[in-house]
């Protein structure tokens, strides 16, 4: 088994830097559900990979504007969207803390931000509820848990 560690992918963030309520909030405009957290930091703050792994998407994607999808271990993908830019390459290997790219406020962020999330390909059967969407969490995890359980 492949070892997860995971890093605050903000530079210098801390806990109080990100909306502990934002992960499965409910009326979340189109995507109906907020499935990551905000973490908070000035526009061109570094962004860095959670993880290591590999680089599956980089490039334009939806809301989340510019974004970045990296495969780490256990067949989790961690998604880093809003990024004013990035400074990867689609299919190369990343280390954890290594600079990904910048926070931004491309797509439909407000204010600078990095929105985080944590998808895995093996669905986690018992998370699944009756909340709304709630069959959804068998895919998304809670960065806050995940991140708090390293700190």
């Amino acid at each position: 088994m492949v070892p997860e560690e995971l890093k605050i992918p903000v530079k210098n963030a801390t806990e109080n830097d990100w909306n502990q309520n934002t992960f499965w909030h409910e009326k979340w405009g189109k995507s109906v559900v907020h499935k990551g957290i905000y973490i908070f930091a000035k526009e061109g703050t570094p962004v860095l990979s959670s993880t290591d792994g590999i680089v599956i998407y980089k490039g334009k994607f939806g809301m989340g504007g510019n974004v970045i999808f990296i495969l780490g271990a256990k067949w989790k993908i961690y998604y880093y969207a809003h990024l004013a830019k990035d400074n990867v390459s689609f299919g190369k290997f990343v280390k954890a803390s290594q600079t990904i790219g910048l926070v931004g406020t491309s797509g439909n962020a407000k204010e600078p931000q990095l929105h985080f999330g944590i998808m895995t390909l093996v669905p986690h059967i018992w998370r699944f509820d009756n909340s709304t969407q709630g069959w959804k969490k068998m895919f998304y995890i809670n960065p806050i848990q995940k991140l708090l359980n390293q700190a």
